[in-house]
């Protein structure tokens, strides 16, 4: 399965970035074939609004079936969710981190988003 962490580096071991739709880039990682791809997500970083539905689809569109994620607000959250993606909310430093604590099974799936709309 792939998943989509929010970051703002290229690599493993870059920071997570604690907004999801306003993560500057995601790193889609195939835990199949122990792969990952950056794809940039600079287009909604200063969106004045829609920026969580766009990022969202970003990553439905990029074949992730899970988000980790330090935050994710309602829209963003109801479009993952009815894509039928899994959002794991995590304080995590790192990517790697974030996929050793999913590894581990020590992240709690999302029941709903975490913050409001509009968060900074």
């Amino acid at each position: 399965m792939k998943i989509a962490i929010s970051t703002n580096g290229n690599d493993l071991n870059a920071a997570m970035d604690s907004r999801f739709g306003r993560a500057p880039r995601f790193i889609i990682f195939d835990n199949e074939k122990n792969t990952f791809e950056v794809i940039d997500n600079k287009q909604n970083l200063n969106a004045a609004q829609g920026a969580g539905i766009q990022s969202a689809m970003t990553v439905i569109n990029s074949g992730a079936g899970a988000v980790i994620t330090g935050h994710c607000g309602p829209k963003a959250f109801r479009v993952l969710n009815e894509a039928g993606l899994a959002v794991y909310n995590t304080e995590a430093k790192t990517v790697s981190e974030a996929l050793q604590l999913y590894a581990d099974d020590k992240l709690i799936i999302a029941k709903d988003a975490d913050v409001e709309g509009h968060w900074v």
